[in-house]
C-alpha cells in the first residue's frame, strides 16, 4: 500500500494528552486499532484500561464499531497532510464492593414493570 493512503491518526485521551499521530492502513479494523492504544499508553496514567472493551474511539460524534474498518467507519481519508484526531474515552473498571453492592441492594423486579415519566 502507498503511503499516500495510509491514514494519520493521534488518539486524545481524557486529561487532553494525545498517543501518536501514526500512520494506519485503512483497512486496519477498529478492534485492531485499539489493541495498538492498548500498546502504546502511557505506564503512568491512571484508570488504564485492561482491555479493548474499556475503550471507546469517537469521531466526529461517532463511537467506532469495533468489527469495521476504518474506511468504513467513514474517516475522511482525502485529507492532504492532515491528521484526524479520536478522542478515546475509558470504561471506568468496576470494582468487587461496587458489583456486590449492585446486587445486594438491587430489589427483584417484574420484569413486566415499566416507568415513563413525561417532562
Amino acid at each position: 500500500m502507498a503511503a499516500q493512503d495510509l491514514i494519520e491518526v493521534k488518539f486524545r485521551l481524557s486529561d487532553g494528552t494525545d498517543i501518536g499521530p501514526t500512520k494506519y492502513s485503512p483497512a486496519l479494523s477498529v478492534a485492531s486499532l485499539k489493541e495498538k492504544i492498548l500498546a502504546q499508553w502511557p505506564k503512568d496514567k491512571e484508570n488504564a484500561p485492561r482491555t479493548i472493551s474499556d475503550l471507546k474511539l469517537i469521531n466526529a460524534g461517532k463511537i467506532l464499531e469495533n468489527n469495521r474498518t476504518l474506511a468504513e467507519s467513514k474517516l475522511p481519508v482525502d485529507l492532504p497532510g492532515g491528521v484526524i484526531t479520536m478522542h478515546v474515552v475509558v470504561r471506568p473498571p468496576l470494582s468487587e464492593k461496587n458489583t456486590d453492592k449492585v446486587q445486594k441492594d438491587s430489589p427483584k423486579k417484574s420484569m413486566n414493570r415499566c416507568s415513563c415519566s413525561i417532562l
